[in-house]
C-alpha cells in the first residue's frame, strides 16, 4: 500500500501564513500539517508516499528532506498549479494510482492517530471517510444508505439546510483498491478531465462513479475522532485548540463560541437549559429574514419594551448589549473605593483600578457569608459603592429577600451605591427581584443588573438590563450605550418575551427539580465535596491525591467535557459544573466517576 498527498495548492485563505510556505507548512502547535502527517504515515510501514506538489514545491520538498521520515517519497510537480484544481493534481498521479492500493490525502487536514487506524484496519477495499455533517463544515456533503453505500455527492448548490440530518461531509481522506484505480476511477478522471478541463475538483469524479449500479466505494463514518479542515486563519485557530496537548487551556481562552465544537458538553459557562422553548425559538425563525434585513429600533424603544417585560417605569430601566456592556458603563462612573465579595466575577473588579477595590473574603469553608457580615466589615470602611452578587459566582451563595433588603436601607443610610447582581435570582428557591418599582424609589441607592443570557438561556442574544430609579447614575449609563446597541433578534426576543411567562415559570421549577437531583449524585463522587448552591451551577472542593486541573484536563481529553478550574479564583482545589438537562448531567457523572 502506499499515500498520495496533494500538496499543489496555494492556500490563498490563509493569507500571511502562506505568503511564503506552501499550505501544508503550517503549524499547528508547533507542529507542520505536512510533518504530522508524514510521521503518522511512517508507522504503516508503507510502500512508498507520493506528494504532489506545486506552489512553493522545491521549498517544500527542502523542508521534508530535514525530517526523520523512513518511508520513501517521490514528488510530481504540477507546474500550472496557479491555473487548475485538485483534479489535475491528482490526473498527474494517475500513473502512481494504478500501481497499487492507495491512500489518499489532502494537505490541509489534520486527523487524531485514530482517524487513520480506522481507515487502513477496515477490511473494506474502496473507502471514502465521512462524518456526521456540522456547522463547522464547509465543502461536498454525502448521503448514504444503510449499507454505507453513497447514495449522492450533494455540492454546494444542491445543499439545502433542511436536510442537514441525513448528511455526511467527506472527510477528504480515501482508500481506493489498485483494481477501483485501474478499472474505474483513473478511467472515469480522464474521462472527466478531457470533457470538463483541469478546474474542477477529484470528488466530482466520485461523484459520477456513485451513479453506477456497479459503483464499490462505499461510505465509512468516523465515531467520534478527531479531525479538522484548515482553509483560513480562524479555521487554524479552532485547530490548534482542538489538537493541542492541553486543549482545556486553550479553548478557556476562547470565553465561549463553543458552537463550532458540537461535539463538546460545557458545563463552564452558565445558561438555562430549560427555556426558550420550541415554540419560542420557532417564532424567532419564522421572523428570520425581516430580523436579519431590517435596523433593530433605538435605546428608547428597547427600553420601553424592557420596561414592559419586568413591569417597571421605562425611566428605570435601560437595555444593554450583554449585562457586561452594562457594567463597563457602570463600573467606569464609580468614583471612589468599591467594595466585593471575592471569589466572585471577575467581570467587575477587571473594570476597576486595583487600589479602588476593598475585598471582603468569607472565612466560612464553604464560602458563606450574610448581610450582616457585609455591613459589619464594611461598616468602617469608606466605600462609594458596594457590589452584591446574589447568587454569587461562581460559590453559589444566596443572601435572602428580607437581609437583602435590610443591606439596601444600611447602604441608603450611608450613601453608598449598592450594585446588586441578581443574573441568576431566578433560579434560586426564593426567586424574588428587586427589580419592582417601589423598591427602586425606596431605595434611589440602588442599581440592579441582570443578564437576560443566564436565566432565559439566550446568550447568543447578548442582552442585559439594568434597573434603578437614581436619574443621574441612569443617565451617565445611558450616555455610554449607542443608539442601536442591540440587535433585531435580541429586540424581538424581549418582544414576545411576555407570551411565555408561564413556560418560563414552568422551566425554572423543572430547573429546580433536576439541580436538587444532580447534586444528590454528585455526592456520590468519593474526591469532591459539594457545596450548597441556589444557582445554576454548583462549586465542589476537591480532594487529594486529585487536583482540580488534573480532573478538567482528563474530562476534556477523555470526555469532551469542559469545566471551570475555579483555583486560582477561589484560592483552593475546587472547579465549578453548571447545571444542564438530566442527560447531560447524567452524562457528566458518568464521567467524574470513571475519573
Amino acid at each position: 500500500m502506499q499515500a498520495v498527498i496533494l500538496a499543489a495548492g496555494m492556500g490563498k485563505r490563509l493569507g500571511e501564513l502562506t505568503k511564503y510556505n506552501t499550505k501544508c507548512m503550517i503549524s499547528v502547535n508547533g507542529e507542520t500539517l505536512i510533518q504530522r502527517l508524514l510521521h503518522q504515515l511512517d508507522r504503516y510501514r508503507l510502500k512508498k508516499i507520493v506528494l504532489v506538489v506545486g506552489y512553493k514545491g522545491k521549498e517544500l520538498q527542502e523542508y521534508i528532506a530535514t525530517l526523520n521520515v523512513s518511508t520513501p517519497i517521490e514528488y510530481i510537480e504540477n507546474q500550472i498549479y496557479d491555473k487548475t484544481n485538485n483534479i489535475y493534481s491528482l490526473y498527474l498521479a494517475k500513473e502512481e494510482l494504478v500501481s497499487d492500493d492507495t491512500l489518499l490525502f489532502e494537505s490541509d487536514i489534520i486527523v487524531e492517530d485514530s482517524v487513520i487506524d480506522v481507515l487502513i484496519r477496515n477490511p473494506y477495499p474502496d473507502l471514502a471517510l465521512v462524518d456526521k455533517y456540522e456547522s463547522w463544515m464547509d465543502g461536498t456533503v454525502v448521503t448514504i444508505d444503510k449499507e454505507n453505500r453513497i447514495t449522492r455527492f450533494i455540492p454546494n448548490s444542491m445543499f439545502r439546510y433542511e436536510d442537514i440530518p441525513t448528511y455526511y461531509k467527506t472527510v477528504n481522506i480515501y482508500k481506493f483498491s489498485q483494481a477501483f484505480s485501474q478499472n474505474m476511477y483513473v478511467p472515469f478522471l480522464e474521462a472527466y478531465s478531457h470533457a470538463l478541463g483541469n478546474n474542477e475538483y477529484y470528488e466530482q469524479v466520485l461523484r459520477v462513479i456513485t451513479m453506477l449500479d456497479h459503483a464499490t466505494i462505499k461510505a465509512l463514518p468516523l465515531n467520534g475522532e478527531t479531525w479538522y479542515e484548515i482553509d483560513d486563519i480562524q479555521d487554524l485557530d479552532i485547530a490548534e485548540s482542538i489538537f493541542a496537548e492541553n486543549s482545556f487551556d486553550k479553548l478557556n481562552s476562547r470565553y465561549g463560541g463553543f458552537w463550532r465544537y458540537p461535539k463538546m458538553l460545557d458545563f463552564c459557562y452558565l445558561v438555562n437549559p430549560y427555556f426558550p422553548n420550541e415554540r419560542l425559538k420557532s417564532e424567532i425563525s419564522a421572523n428570520f429574514d425581516r430580523l436579519l434585513t431590517e435596523y433593530p429600533s433605538g435605546q428608547r424603544v428597547n427600553d420601553l419594551l424592557a420596561a414592559k417585560d419586568f413591569n417597571v417605569k421605562q425611566d428605570y430601566i435601560t437595555v444593554g448589549n450583554g449585562a457586561a456592556e452594562l457594567i463597563k458603563a457602570l463600573t467606569s462612573r464609580m468614583l471612589g473605593k468599591v467594595g466585593i465579595v471575592r471569589p466572585t466575577f471577575e467581570e467587575y473588579p477587571n473594570r476597576l483600578m486595583p487600589d479602588q477595590v476593598i475585598t471582603y473574603t468569607p472565612a466560612d469553608a464553604d464560602f458563606r457569608y450574610t448581610a450582616d457580615d457585609l455591613m459589619s466589615f464594611f461598616d468602617d470602611k469608606q466605600i462609594w459603592s458596594l457590589i452584591l452578587i446574589n447568587p454569587d459566582n461562581p460559590t453559589g451563595n444566596y443572601i435572602p429577600y428580607n437581609d437583602c433588603l435590610r443591606l439596601a436601607g444600611w447602604c441608603q443610610e450611608r450613601d453608598i451605591i449598592l450594585i446588586l447582581d441578581e443574573s441568576f435570582i431566578d433560579f434560586s428557591t426564593e426567586h424574588p427581584t428587586f427589580i419592582a418599582n417601589d423598591i427602586l424609589e425606596r431605595y434611589d441607592h440602588l442599581a440592579v443588573i441582570k443578564s437576560i443570557s443566564k436565566s432565559y438561556g439566550v446568550p447568543g442574544l447578548r442582552l442585559g438590563i439594568m434597573a434603578t430609579a437614581n436619574q443621574s447614575l441612569m443617565t451617565n449609563v445611558r450616555a455610554d450605550l449607542s443608539i442601536w446597541n442591540i440587535n433585531s433578534f435580541g429586540e424581538f426576543f424581549m418582544q414576545i418575551l411576555g407570551k411565555y411567562e408561564k413556560v418560563y415559570v414552568q422551566a425554572m421549577d423543572a430547573f429546580r427539580e433536576e439541580r436538587t437531583r444532580f447534586m444528590q449524585q454528585l455526592q456520590s463522587i468519593p474526591y469532591l465535596r459539594i457545596l450548597p448552591s441556589e444557582a445554576n451551577y454548583v462549586l465542589c472542593e476537591v480532594r487529594q491525591p486529585h487536583s482540580p486541573r488534573e480532573i478538567a484536563v482528563k474530562l476534556m481529553r477523555e470526555h469532551n467535557i469542559l469545566i471551570k478550574d475555579c483555583s486560582k479564583k477561589c484560592s483552593g482545589p475546587f472547579i465549578r459544573l453548571a447545571i444542564r438537562n438530566t442527560e447531560d448531567n447524567n452524562q457528566l457523572i458518568e464521567a467524574l466517576h470513571s475519573l
